[in-house]
């Protein structure tokens, strides 16, 4: 396997690509184009169309054509290069980018995180990285407002997922955009070819694309690329063609001045216009959150030799063509092609604009699984689809569900102008939610000045506000869409954030004190029966009131305990020797321990292995190490006492299930055998501890697993508005999502569900 391959497996968070060979990074690079650029390459299918699909027409004196083209090339040159190649992806969060890596940053540093059961020891985790300079007095006012005023934290993380929620729109309007301008482009040759043909086929290819999503993109991405590059390629070559045969003067429009002559020129039709203009930056969101599989060099020497040069190539041929042919604007791009190469230019394009879809489609899972981390968005079904290449995963509930939405748009809108409408404000939003993350960033992580961050505002702020103005004003012609959609997932996703805030809060209220505990003594006030009982618990420390609830119906419980929490923490991945963190509850006697199963906004929540066998591993190894230190003052027995972190234990062992035998490869080497009735009394002697062989005793018992049902229900003093949140929308999100027991592989055999109500 060669370096390159290497790094695209394991993704780009955890590699250092800085003395990468320059091979290696043109390897990089050739690779990103299929997987981060195909959205942004297929843009020309459909730009100048839908920013002449109002009332601006082309005049003879082409002012129309050079403003257009000027305001093209000087969007393309100041977001998509300077705020995205030179800044922006300079901000990586442990070499991930996208929304949530700046989200995570800011949390990181100025303590903005509202998720629950955050402790200090998540601050020891290897990728929890802050910088060590000191506050400016710009960055040491806004930490200060953030901690005085949680509002204004739950206002950032609402801002977050309105971009969110707008990437999710796009990933519904991109393969129906994509690749309804790529089919129509045979109605050029066709010219009896009836819209609906055009309609169904373009259906059955959105049909197809989202049918073969569980097999993974890394089947045909060695295809990718090739295809991107080749499209490229083409576009380039007829635009250098069209502008040496139509018009070698097209090279004046980059001039500003012609910005402000089409403005001056055009009045309120060319500002309107411009929402067609933006989507010529469609897609450069990606370059960004696709850093975790590239490298940020690799992925900017694509865009600055390869994808920049190609694209403003084709767009000043295709205005070159439209300065000779004002009545073909309706199909300009496919009609500036010349006619000898027309038909493998369109085969080649409907290929890439299936390119395109697919990577925006891949994003939207990765979303809706760091929305998951993030405790605003139901646990769903994730998949991976290859064990090889970090990060390609599939969400079954989300791919049927875009499916659907771009088939109803596809047929609904029957348009590529109306698409275009609503594909333009869904992307300016997002790229103004990362202008405005982006300063944050600048002030509180980078520490720069105030007038650095204020020029990266107004600078870019500006000129996307501008688009987003000319935006809303298409909102009746398809400008709702991405609206409806954002509203839909932006209510669902607060819903089930407040939900699970509540949630917490209540359990956390209604915890069962320490002293309660000790006064029951070591057997709690019950007969404790061999085996290990494991409670699903959403606390980190503490013991839940479900237990509570749980003992006071049944006399007995289980000889071990241990209260498992799975947790989210503000980093993008957490190492699987970081993952576990074992605590111990109340004094040894009582064999009560505390589990916290930690996972990044970018880690799948789905482990591959028997989670028994390396908690008990976890266990055994935090009670060996325990026994071998100085013992502990009954001060230090408190609820968050007694804390270790095994990352230094090595790899955790290897327990057989079928029988009393412990392969072990951690520090203490040694093979035990936990003597049964059948065994003879020759067995060798162990080196564990008798604390240690009885929670392996207990092991072979037999584990069972006890989840905690808390059903929500609002008071009846609440309004009406929260009551159909919580008792009919959180309700129902509660009862269809995934429950830990799932992505932990428990077996249903072994599983006790306990049910309580709480009122919020």
């Amino acid at each position: 396997m060669n370096p390159s391959e290497q790094f695209v497996e394991h993704g780009m968070s955890q590699q250092n690509l800085k003395r990468t060979s320059f091979a290696t990074v043109l390897t990089l690079a050739y690779q990103s184009l299929g997987i981060v650029y195909g959205d942004l390459s297929t843009s020309p299918l459909y730009v100048y169309k839908t920013t002449f699909s109002g009332k601006l027409r082309l005049k003879e004196d082409d002012e129309e054509i050079f403003g257009v083209l000027s305001f093209i090339f000087w969007t393309f040159t100041i977001i998509a290069l300077f705020k995205y190649v030179f800044i922006v992806m300079s901000a990586d969060d442990n070499g991930e980018g996208g929304t949530f890596a700046l989200y995570s940053l800011l949390c990181r540093h100025a303590k903005l995180s509202i998720l629950p059961n955050q402790q200090a020891t998540d601050e020891k985790l290897s990728a929890y990285t802050t910088q060590d300079s000191a506050d400016t007095w710009l960055s040491a006012h806004l930490k200060l407002l953030f901690e005085k005023h949680p509002r204004f934290q739950k206002g950032l993380l609402i801002f977050v997922l309105l971009g969110t929620c707008m990437t999710i729109g796009d990933g519904v309007i991109t393969p129906a955009i994509s690749v309804f301008s790529a089919v129509s482009g045979v109605q050029v040759k066709i010219k009896g070819l009836h819209e609906n043909y055009v309609v169904i086929i373009s259906c059955v290819i959105l049909v197809v694309l989202f049918s073969i999503q569980h097999h993974g993109t890394h089947r045909v991405a060695f295809m990718f690329a090739p295809i991107v590059a080749a499209w490229l390629l083409c576009i380039s070559g007829i635009g250098i063609y069209n502008i040496f045969y139509w018009n070698r003067q097209i090279y004046r429009a980059l001039s500003p001045l012609y910005m402000l002559k089409f403005l001056k020129a055009t009045g309120i039709e060319g500002w309107m216009s411009l929402g067609g203009v933006v989507l010529s930056i469609t897609g450069v969101e990606a370059m960004y959150a696709a850093l975790g599989h590239f490298s940020a060099l690799s992925i900017k020497v694509a865009f600055t030799c390869l994808v920049y040069p190609c694209l403003i190539l084709a767009y000043m041929g295709e205005a070159a063509f439209l300065s000779k042919h004002h009545h073909d604007i309706q199909g300009s791009f496919y009609r500036a092609i010349p006619e000898t190469v027309f038909w493998p230019v369109f085969v080649v394009a409907t290929f890439a604009a299936i390119i395109g879809s697919q990577a925006v489609i891949s994003a939207t899972f990765s979303i809706v699984s760091q929305c998951c981390a993030l405790n605003c968005f139901p646990p769903v079904k994730i998949v991976h689809t290859s064990s090889r290449i970090y990060g390609q995963i599939y969400v079954p509930e989300v791919n049927w569900l875009l499916m659907c939405l771009c088939l109803a748009v596809t047929i609904g809108l029957r348009d590529i102008d109306m698409m275009g409408h609503a594909y333009g404000l869904a992307i300016t939003t997002v790229m103004f939610v990362t202008t405005c993350l982006m300063t944050l960033v600048m002030v509180i992580v980078w520490k720069q000045g105030i007038t650095k961050a204020i020029l990266c505002l107004v600078l870019f702020g500006s000129i996307e506000l501008l688009y987003i103005s000319a935006s809303i004003c298409k909102v009746p012609e398809g400008g709702w869409i991405p609206l409806v959609l954002s509203f839909t997932f932006m209510s669902i996703m607060f819903t089930w954030n407040y939900g699970t805030m509540k949630k917490h809060e209540f359990d956390v209220e209604n915890k069962v004190s320490m002293s309660k505990i000790l006064s029951l003594g070591p057997c709690l006030g019950m007969v404790r029966v061999p085996g290990i009982g494991i409670i699903f618990s959403n606390l980190a420390s503490g013991v839940p009131a479900i237990f509570g609830h749980f003992v006071t119906n049944l006399p007995a419980f289980h000889q071990v305990l241990v209260f498992v929490c799975v947790k989210s923490v503000q980093v993008p991945c957490v190492s699987d020797m970081e993952r576990l963190v074992i605590s111990r509850i109340g004094p040894k006697e009582y064999r009560m321990f505390c589990c916290i199963v930690r996972y990044g906004y970018k880690d799948l929540q789905q482990e591959n292995y028997n989670f028994e066998n390396k908690l008990v591993s976890a266990i055994i190894q935090f009670v060996e190490i325990e026994e071998s230190d100085p013992a502990p003052t009954p001060e230090e027995f408190s609820m968050d006492g007694g804390n270790l972190n095994v990352e230094h234990l090595g790899v955790s062992p290897h327990i057989l299930s079928s029988s009393c035998y412990i392969e072990n490869n951690f520090p203490f080497s040694c093979v035990l055998r936990v003597k049964n009735k059948n065994d003879d009394d020759n067995l060798q002697e162990s080196p564990y501890k008798d604390e240690s062989v009885q929670i392996l005793k207990a092991r072979e018992s037999g584990v069972t697993y006890i989840l905690g049902h808390s059903y929500a229900e609002a008071k009846k003093s609440s309004s009406i508005l929260k009551k159909f949140a919580i008792n009919i929308v959180y309700a129902f999100l509660s009862k269809n999502c995934r429950d830990p027991d799932v992505f932990l592989h428990v077996a249903h055999t072994s599983l006790l569900e306990v049910g309580m109500v709480y009122h919020v």
